[in-house]
């Protein structure tokens, strides 16, 4: 990847659309003020990093959303982005595939430590897989199992290469799971950390045996309907309704066109592929709303949530970075206790985090991963703070003027 480079709007020249929408909950004083300077920091982060376009959304602790958008959704056709556009999400998609079997828990058809070879042990491929005596299913949702990550590994880079330009999905999530066997484990189970979509794939075929039904088919029916996620929808086709054209370096490790779609919401390779390590188009709005209902234990009948926080460390040399079920825990956030998730998939980068110490949560996708992918800049985490300073200061303040108005009555 190369570095990041600012990416010039060519017939706007620096000129920028900003489109903003909110709902208000009567009652949140400041909701003006903090639309205001919420859009000025993101039209702020825009100019100084140069990024095509992005949505951004809070959800406040009564519940008011906030969404907002600047720049453009595709360049060369001066579209902009506006707050219904919609980003593939990437990873935070697992927070689905987590919060699924979480459910299943719920009802009894699961338990969270049971070994994987009683839903798997069948497949005739599964005595190949790492630590396939050992493994459990909370082992594969924290990231705990010593299986690799197929992302990874060159010889996937090398085949998708080879078969991006196939307009059907090229890989099944077995074919990927394939690229995982006949390997030592990167450690014993439960006993080390290392990311990995193949877990996360291995558990889409748990939910499939044991529900009977597809997985998207039952995250549809226990969450995005429930909640009203009408902006969020299974990646499992090139037409993805009111997708932001995504933008990556020329020179890339997949060998895919720098631009994401050859037509509006039309994409130039299947995202099929991702499946359950991610597998879901989506909007800023819908991931507050999600994480808000998710993270305050609203999202599932029952108590589930000390399962979803029960963490494991990332680091020997950062004890104060978690994960959980599908969250990642930052302990020492410069605004406290955070929990949430990235997404990165070629062309395109999200943020989901929330403030638990605060009530709110906040979200943001940008149609581009240059200067993300490879580091290069610190883009991401400083939306992230600066994005939640506003808020906080918003409810703050909104706090502060409640309280006066109360002493006077």
């Amino acid at each position: 990847m190369i570095s990041w480079c600012r990416i010039r709007l060519p017939s706007l020249g620096m000129l920028v659309l900003i489109f903003v929408t909110a709902i208000y909950t009567p009652g949140f004083s400041n909701s003006l003020d903090l639309k205001t300077q919420f859009q000025s920091e993101l039209e702020a982060l825009h100019d100084q990093y140069g990024f095509p376009g992005a949505t951004a959304a809070y959800i406040l602790p009564d519940g008011t959303v906030g969404v907002f958008a600047v720049g453009l959704a595709d360049i060369e056709l001066d579209i902009p982005m506006t707050p219904e556009s919609c980003i593939l999400a990437a990873s935070i998609g697992k927070s689905f595939v987590g919060a699924a079997v979480l459910a299943l828990a719920q009802e009894g058809l699961l338990n969270l430590d049971d070994p994987v070879s009683r839903w798997l042990g069948g497949r005739p491929w599964f005595s190949r897989l790492p630590n396939n005596e050992t493994i459990t299913l909370r082992q594969l949702l924290n990231h705990s199992s010593g299986i690799a990550n197929h992302v990874d590994d060159e010889r996937f880079a090398r085949a998708f290469r080879e078969k991006w330009h196939t307009l059907a999905n090229p890989f099944s999530p077995e074919d990927l799971i394939a690229l995982a066997l006949d390997r030592p484990p990167l450690f014993r189970a439960g006993e080390g950390w290392y990311y990995s979509d193949t877990g996360y794939l291995l558990l889409g075929l748990i939910i499939e045996k044991v529900t009977g039904h597809g997985y998207y088919e039952e995250v549809t029916r226990r969450f995005l309907e429930p909640l009203h996620l009408t902006l969020t929808t299974r990646s499992d086709r090139l037409e993805l309704l009111g997708l932001a054209a995504g933008y990556m370096a020329e020179e890339n490790a997949f060998g895919l066109p720098a631009k994401t779609t050859v037509n509006p919401g039309i994409m130039a390779w299947h995202p099929g592929l991702e499946w359950t390590g991610g597998g879901f188009v989506s909007n800023s709005k819908d991931l507050v709303v999600w994480a808000k209902a998710l993270l305050e234990g609203r999202a599932i009948e029952g108590s589930y949530l000390d399962d979803l926080l029960q963490s494991v460390p990332t680091s020997e040399n950062d004890p104060g970075t978690r994960y959980g079920i599908a969250v990642a825990i930052h302990e020492n956030g410069p605004l406290g206790l955070t929990y949430g998730h990235g997404g990165w998939i070629p062309g395109y980068s999200s943020s989901l985090r929330y403030y638990p110490n605060h009530g709110i949560a906040i979200a943001f996708q940008i149609n581009t991963d240059i200067g993300i992918v490879d580091h290069s800049t610190e883009v991401i985490e400083d939306m992230e703070n600066r994005l939640a300073e506003v808020v906080v200061a918003g409810v703050r303040k909104s706090d502060q003027s409640r309280s006066s108005s109360e002493l006077k009555q």
